[in-house]
């Protein structure tokens, strides 16, 4: 009996081993979380921030950026003032009722961002949305009733340093004589 098994000798196991489905899952979430970052806009612009509802974003939005140096991007590509038009029917395949996506720094002049709003309706794209950060507005933002403009400060005296942040923001009032 010499070509027989006893109960002792080794026996099959019918296990499955996991340790390469494992090492196959950790290559996944490695590539995965350097290609995630990758598939958001990567052009640098500086937004303003707006207490407004958010409104729900499309899958795939098509960004037109205006840098602070007055240049233009469509997603990620850098194009002309001239080009802008044919770009962006590259990008929506002419499709002119898609909804763009304007983000503008906060430093750009506000007759830029009207030229470039006058521009997409030349191009005869009429669906603008315009992006900013959400949350509260900017405490040191100039009233409308001043008429104070970021690049002037008003007018108002140097606030004394027992004032709080609220009461240096807001232009004392005109004393009486």
């Amino acid at each position: 009996m010499a070509g027989r098994l006893q109960d002792d000798d080794i026996s099959e196991t019918h296990e499955i081993n996991v340790t390469p489905f494992i090492d196959v899952m950790l290559v996944l979430l490695i590539i995965f979380m350097v290609v995630a970052p990758l598939s958001t806009v990567d052009v640098p612009v500086e937004l303003p921030v707006s207490a407004a509802q958010p409104a729900a974003k499309p899958d795939k939005p098509l960004y037109v950026t205006l840098k602070a140096d007055l240049s233009l991007a469509v997603g990620n590509d850098m194009v002309l003032w001239s080009g802008l038009g044919p770009a962006l029917d590259a990008q929506t395949s002419g499709d002119r009722n898609k909804r763009l996506f304007l983000r503008a720094d906060k430093a750009v002049p506000y007759g830029e961002l009207m030229r470039l709003m006058d521009t997409l309706r030349a191009a005869g794209y009429l669906k603008v949305a315009l992006v900013g950060l959400e949350g509260p507005p900017v405490p040191d933002a100039p009233s409308a009733a001043t008429g104070a403009t970021p690049s002037s400060p008003p007018s108002a005296a140097p606030p004394s340093s027992s004032a709080s942040p609220s009461e240096v923001a807001q232009p004392s009032p005109t004393p009486s004589p």
